[in-house]
């Protein structure tokens, strides 16, 4: 019966990529890896610097582990850990994406000198009044008429988009850019839902709201339909 591998060392134009068994024992894992690498280093002696991509699949390491792992492929001659990859992320992790993606109702009138900030999507129902405040790590949605300040991508995110059914504010912020209204804004009655968001040259635009369907595909969060 063929013995099954628990290090598989494939060669890429960017170097080496170690797929490593999430089937096996930690230790049985480490001895492997630890002599086939010795078994390819003598062969690399004199080549140049190697770039090596760590899989490790649906295999759970703790801190120590990834980084004794780490430290056992740098002692080889010639090899470079760039990544470590798992499909495994712990429970903390789990909660912070969880909230980083969870879309947050509000139903509220955000009135001069207050702040609102959370974590994830923020759906207000109600005005930013001037001099209020409304602020995000995810995309801003407003169902009412936006005056003051609005933050979205708080965190760094520069895909988040700021959309109100009345865009009038005082400054729009999206990461780390940031867009101050006009000093006049004419007056529009029929003026409808806008969105704003960071063009391909790094300025925040004001357009209409059917342009996300195209710039921000990824907001489509249902896929199917009738």
């Amino acid at each position: 019966m063929k013995k099954t591998q628990n290090v598989t060392i494939k060669g890429t134009k960017d170097g080496l990529t170690l797929h490593l068994s999430d089937t096996c024992s930690y230790d049985e894992l480490k001895k492997e890896l630890d002599r086939k690498l010795s078994n390819s280093s003598r062969v690399q002696e004199e080549q140049q610097l190697l770039s090596v991509k760590v899989k490790v699949g649906n295999r759970y390491l703790t801190k120590e582990q990834a980084e004794e792992l780490k430290d056992l492929i740098r002692q080889k001659r010639n090899l470079i850990v760039d990544d470590l990859e798992t499909n495994v992320i712990t429970k903390e992790e789990a909660e912070r994406l969880r909230q980083e993606t969870e879309i947050v109702p509000v139903a509220k009138v955000i009135r001069s000198g207050q702040v609102l900030e959370i974590t994830g999507d923020l759906l207000l129902v109600g005005d930013v009044n001037p001099g209020g405040t409304v602020k995000a790590t995810g995309n801003i949605f407003i169902m009412g008429a936006l005056k003051g300040i609005a933050h979205a991508g708080s965190g760094g995110n520069k895909e988040a988009v700021i959309a109100a059914s009345v865009m009038k504010p005082s400054q729009l912020r999206i990461s780390d850019c940031i867009n101050r209204a006009p000093e006049e804004v004419p007056e529009d009655e029929n003026r409808v839902m806008e969105c704003a968001y960071i063009s391909d040259n790094q300025q925040i635009v004001v357009d209409r709201l059917q342009v996300l369907m195209k710039k921000r595909p990824s907001l489509t969060r249902f896929e199917g339909g009738l």
